[in-house]
């Protein structure tokens, strides 16, 4: 008998999106579903997801991916978080780290015994208690330091070409039976339904299926141009608009870090990888010209730039509905959020495991696309509130980040603000990607301050509290001083394969 959750699944579009939704449907749909991937090599990507979050692990792993082969063949390095530059005015720095940040004491989060030490006049640095962190600092990584009874509370994710990544993922999809068909999409066939039925490539081809997932980037060829979902425009809240991105020489050491730092409109990000380093400016065109952005980017590069600089314009929102009828949405397809906290590549993945999740049987059930509607919606306005509070907590004085500041904030992040500035309690959401250690570190970085802390951190004494964060300190040191320097373990472990020159 035959399983009726099988399905003849077409990808529109390729890329980083394309590819990791036909590896991971190969790897998790029922045994039997027809994968085909349409992608046209004369159709470039946009490649600026290089940067990630520690989730991409689960990802890879689920895929049965090796780490170390994974980020030798992609030219990657590891990441332990985002460095903020510049954020509250020039030389101002701090560092969203990924993993915990101390140890929590009884039903007390760590971090409030933190604000007990500092509004009482202590001198340490929130940050002095994250192993992340302070590995970051000192330009060290390394796997596998925690015991059991004593974590080491390290959390890593990756800086990789997103191209590679791409490639290596093709690799994999194909080798599990997914099928890839080079051309252009020129005519999308309806279903008696209004679902889609079919797409007709440039020579004629006809690919048909009876689920879709939309890859196709900006212009969401199917889910916008066909089955016109909608779009959130969110650009009142996060109003840049253009990009400008550029390779440059690789410089050692790798950090392990993402770097982010503020422009006079907008901010430009660095990212270390083996065989380069990818650099870009994000800003806003009613406050920086093109010809202006181009020098601010290629003034501040660390090394000599491999190219010109590639322009990039968009709109910061969502489609309405991510799925519709019987074609979901990923990637850039699906919407998009400038990549200030490295989150494009983790919507692709969490947009996947969702789908998976909904994976329709005999039918598509409205209660489920409503239900992956649902929970897809709330995601994407946690990361954009998150990615708003960089932007409305500055110290910036030009005219853009006074801007900024004055502008009207999405209500649900301004009732984030208000709980944090009080007693520094952070709202537990369950459709937020990032961790309440992620909201702290960044309200504290951006300057918002609390004016006091859980009461219940008030039950150690002096004494006793000045015991307990100085084991956390000495803990998140021990850890980061036992690892060797990035580059060494990168060498020891996970090299890269030297670029091959260009045929002439």
């Amino acid at each position: 008998m035959s399983d009726p959750s099988r399905r003849s699944v077409v990808i529109v579009g390729g890329g980083t999106a394309g590819w990791m939704a036909a590896a991971a449907i190969a790897r998790f749909a029922p045994r039997g579903t027809s994968i085909q991937l349409v992608e046209s090599d004369a159709i470039g990507t946009v490649g600026v997801g290089e940067a990630t979050i520690p989730q991409l692990r689960l990802f890879n792993a689920s895929l049965g991916i090796d780490e170390d082969q994974f980020v030798r063949e992609t030219g990657g390095t590891f990441k332990l978080g985002i460095r903020f530059d510049d954020w509250s005015g020039d030389g101002s720095r701090y560092i969203h780290a990924f993993g915990t940040l101390g140890r929590s004491l009884g039903l007390v989060p760590f971090h409030h015994y933190w604000l007990r030490h500092a509004q009482r006049g202590g001198a340490s640095s929130l940050w002095d208690y994250s192993s992340s962190a302070c590995a970051a600092a000192a330009g060290r990584f390394a796997r596998d330091l925690g015991r059991p009874e004593l974590p080491s509370g390290v959390a890593w994710a990756f800086h990789f070409d997103a191209g590679l990544y791409a490639a290596f993922l093709r690799r994999h999809a194909e080798a599990a039976g997914v099928m890839r068909h080079e051309g252009r999409v020129v005519a999308v066939g309806r279903a008696e339904n209004g679902d889609v039925a079919s797409v007709t490539l440039d020579d004629g081809r006809a690919i048909t299926g009876d689920l879709f997932v939309d890859c196709s980037g900006f212009r969401g060829l199917l889910i916008e141009k066909t089955l016109g979902a909608g779009y959130d425009d969110w650009s009142r809240y996060l109003p840049c608009d253009r990009a400008l991105a550029v390779p440059s020489e690789a410089t050692r050491p790798f950090a392990p870090f993402t770097r982010a730092t503020a422009r006079e409109a907008g901010w430009q990000w660095r990212i270390p990888l083996q065989h380069r380093t990818g650099n870009g400016l994000v800003y806003s065109s009613e406050h920086l010209s093109d010809d202006r952005a181009a020098e601010l980017l290629l003034g501040n590069l660390d090394a000599k730039p491999l190219a010109d600089p590639r322009p990039l314009q968009f709109v910061t929102g969502k489609r309405r509905r991510a799925w519709v009828g019987n074609c979901v949405a990923l990637g850039l397809a699906a919407g998009f959020m400038e990549p200030l906290e490295s989150t494009s590549i983790h919507l692709i993945q969490s947009g996947v495991a969702r789908l998976l999740e909904y994976w329709p049987g005999p039918r598509i059930a409205e209660a489920d696309v409503a239900e992956y509607n649902r929970r897809t919606d709330g995601e994407w306005l946690a990361i954009r509130d998150f990615l708003v509070l960089h932007y409305h907590a500055n110290s910036r004085p030009e005219p853009f980040w006074q801007a900024r500041r004055a502008a009207a904030i999405p209500e649900t992040l301004a009732e984030r603000i208000a709980l944090f500035r009080e007693n520094g309690r952070v709202r537990h959401d369950p459709d937020s990607l990032f961790t309440e250690v992620g909201w702290v570190q960044v309200m504290i970085g951006q300057g918002v301050t609390p004016a006091g802390h859980h009461s219940l951190a008030d039950g150690p004494t002096e004494a006793e509290l000045a015991e307990f964060l100085s084991l956390a300190a000495r803990h998140a040191a021990q850890v980061a001083g036992k690892m060797p320097p990035h580059d060494a373990y990168l060498a020891a472990h996970c090299a890269a394969p030297s670029p091959q020159p260009k045929a002439a």
